[in-house]
């Protein structure tokens, strides 16, 4: 099964460049050094958003979670990265209770860095 409503995707900048890719972020700065190691810059935040959204877009999801918030997908798989190495990490979207765009919550990487 695939992210329902592909085209409707959401990613906020500030997700990417004030969270996974900061350096000084508490919760975020082990991702940003996680996904620098292969090529990601906040400088070019949106090479970031455009593989982030080929991955949610490309890969089945793996883990759905229900609350009362809104419906959570977990997915899975490559992501394609500026150095080619293309790490496999989990990329996190939720659809809220009144809505039917899915939002970028998170990433992390699945394996430890090659």
């Amino acid at each position: 099964m695939k992210l329902p409503n592909p085209e409707r995707l959401q990613i906020d900048r500030e997700k990417i460049v004030e969270y996974l890719l900061s350096l000084t972020h508490p919760d975020g700065q082990a991702k940003a050094e996680f996904f620098r190691r292969f090529g990601f810059r906040r400088e070019q935040w949106e090479v970031f958003a455009t593989a982030l959204r080929e991955h949610g877009i490309s890969h089945p999801i793996s883990k759905i979670v229900e609350s009362p918030h809104g419906t959570r997908y977990s997915i899975d798989g490559e992501i394609v990265s500026p150095d080619g190495r293309n790490p496999r990490v989990r990329s996190v979207w939720m659809i809220e209770a009144d809505s039917q765009s899915p939002r970028l919550i998170t990433a992390h990487p699945l394996e430890v860095p090659r």
